[in-house]
């Protein structure tokens, strides 16, 4: 069986279609309500310590949020799913309000939001997985992610010719049509019991989860802390750039959900981190806006194969047999999370020096391969031996014809 039929097979046996349209749908809602709140926020005129509280609000309800919700909802995951959509619709109508109110019913604003953002996403990411195979998993994910790339850069197109307020009525009417057509396409038959995850005590004991999670967590808070001097140092071309990554991410997150079900998931990490970390150096060692399209191009790459692998298929192998909740929200939380810390440096991005910030996010993430050298793969031993002993087949296969 070819791998396209194994992948088509496997997962409309398995009900791919709303899991696909959850996560397509609940990523894109997600990234652009964190940016409009961001920027709600911060062009509130109030002292910076209390903006500051409206984050810390936000992003302890997702925290929360995530674990909770990982914790004692995965059983009943069709209607929890389908209300958790519909409270980003109210979430994404009481943002607009945010410049009118008083700073305690912005507090709670920010509470709410933080808990629509997050509260389903393990659950998502959950449903998504229990949906593939290992075997199909990474290419699954990074269809998943190609038209995650794709409605995000329709939705930009939208907001830069019509304004914010457009966008966010299609934001509202995204994610109401998101969830009718989950509740409808999700099968109402049992799709199989699986194990109880073991706690999360138990979960951060385990060393091929501490192996992945440490990089992982090393990656985002770069990522974040970089986040605003990159802005500074690109001035106007950064949303430009963003704009192009965003769709490139998409097709590398494609081509790296390939590799991961045939060369497995390390591999496509390793490779990930490598990228950057010249990224990083070139930036630190070459300024210029040549040097920014090679970045931009390079951080694509890295971007896709980590949203092919760590978003989607990597914390699902992990769990096995086991309900996926929990490790999607030990592997989100970093990500989720290490956001914050872009706020927290954007006061002071213009007495950073740029190439001591980027030599040292070069090393950092050099250093994080160490710990993915000791990981296991999670790609099945025989599924790498059967895709090299393949490879062989058809060498051999070439060179027989060629000297018949």
């Amino acid at each position: 069986m070819s791998w396209r039929e194994e992948i088509t097979k496997g997962n409309l046996r398995r009900g791919f279609a709303p899991a696909f349209i959850v996560v397509v749908n609940s990523l894109t809602w997600i990234t652009f309500m964190w940016s409009f709140f961001s920027g709600l926020v911060n062009s509130l005129p109030v002292p910076y310590a209390e903006m500051l509280g409206l984050f810390v609000a936000e992003y302890a309800a997702i925290a929360f949020s995530v674990i909770v919700s990982s914790w004692f909802l995965p059983r009943s995951r069709r209607l929890f799913l389908f209300v958790w959509m519909l409270s980003g619709v109210f979430a994404s109508c009481a943002m607009t309000t945010i410049p009118n109110n008083s700073a305690p019913v912005n507090l709670l604003i920010s509470l709410f939001v933080g808990a629509s953002l997050a509260c389903g996403l393990p659950s998502s990411l959950s449903c998504f997985a229990d949906a593939t195979t290992v075997e199909n998993r990474g290419f699954s994910g990074g269809i998943t992610f190609f038209f995650v790339g794709i409605s995000t850069a329709f939705l930009i197109a939208i907001m830069s010719l019509f304004g914010g307020a457009m966008l966010l009525t299609a934001m509202v009417l995204w994610r109401l049509a998101g969830a009718f057509l989950f509740v409808f396409t999700y099968p109402r038959e049992n799709l199989g019991e699986e194990e109880n995850a073991p706690s999360y005590s138990s979960l951060l004991s385990r060393h091929d989860v501490i192996l992945y999670v440490v990089p992982w967590a090393m990656f985002c808070l770069i990522n974040f802390i970089e986040a605003p001097l990159l802005s500074n140092l690109f001035g106007d071309l950064y949303s430009i750039m963003g704009f192009i990554e965003v769709i490139l991410t998409g097709f590398f997150a494609l081509l790296g959900g390939l590799v991961a079900d045939f060369a497995g998931r390390k591999r496509v990490i390793i490779m990930g981190f490598v990228i950057l970390g010249l990224n990083y150096a070139m930036l630190s060692l070459l300024p210029g806006t040549s040097a920014w399209y090679i970045y931009t191009a390079l951080d694509s790459v890295a971007w896709g194969m980590f949203a092919a692998v760590f978003f989607m298929t990597l914390w699902g192998d992990l769990a096995g047999q086991h309900r996926k909740e929990k490790y999607y929200a030990i592997g989100g939380l970093p990500y989720l999370l290490a956001v914050f810390f872009s706020e927290l440096v954007k006061p002071y991005v213009d007495i950073m020096p740029l190439s001591t910030a980027f030599s040292l996010a070069s090393f950092f993430l050099f250093l994080a391969v160490l710990p993915l050298m000791y990981a296991p793969e999670t790609l099945p031993e025989k599924r790498i031996r059967d895709m090299e002993l393949k490879k062989y087949v058809e060498k051999a296969k070439k060179v027989k014809e060629k000297y018949v």
